[in-house]
């Protein structure tokens, strides 16, 4: 049986992370690109979820917004936390 004994364990958890990591630095770039304060306008949209603290430049508002806003804070408290 060997293998078969033993649980695996599964977790989407780290690929949704890094998914969320690669669209907060799209959106990032996209504010900067447009002269904006990117941490000032993405605390903007986290505290009051109005999409139009983010830019629509190269697709950042459709973006952002694929991500639900608690899930998003749950990601960054656990980056901040762990480095």
């Amino acid at each position: 049986m060997g293998d078969m004994e033993f649980t695996r364990k599964f977790s989407l958890g780290d690929q949704r992370d890094l998914e969320i990591k690669a669209i907060l630095s799209t959106v990032y770039q996209a504010l900067q690109e447009k002269g904006y304060n990117p941490i000032n306008q993405i605390v903007g949209y986290i505290l009051s979820e109005d999409p139009t603290y983010i830019t629509n430049h190269n697709n950042a508002r459709a973006l952002i917004r694929k991500i639900d806003r608690d899930e998003l804070l749950q990601t960054l408290v656990k980056y901040y936390l762990s480095n």
